[in-house]
């Protein structure tokens, strides 16, 4: 997942960029509020670290087509959870 900060080098984004940016921080927002709904606490923890670190880890992408996919991966991986939670309340 490609995770993106603001600092300098975003007050020049293409429209493409500005608009990947937020698909990336609107994916992270969504996989941190399902985290919420982990009933376990050292799960829910686990889940944060991870979610945090893949972003932290693939901050720096550049190559459109990467990021894209990473995207795509993480929307997956988040209906994935999304999925596992609903089942787990039924």
């Amino acid at each position: 997942l490609a995770a993106v900060s603001w600092d300098s080098r975003w007050t020049s984004l293409s429209p493409s960029q500005f608009l990947r940016r937020q698909q990336v921080l609107q994916l992270y927002r969504k996989i941190l509020r399902a985290i919420r709904d982990v009933p376990a606490e050292a799960d829910r923890r686990y889940l944060k670290d991870w979610a945090r670190e893949e972003f932290r880890r693939n901050k720096d992408a550049t190559d459109e087509d990467a990021i894209r996919m990473m995207i795509t991966q993480g929307n997956m991986q988040l209906q994935e959870l999304q999925r596992t939670l609903k089942l787990a309340k039924s």
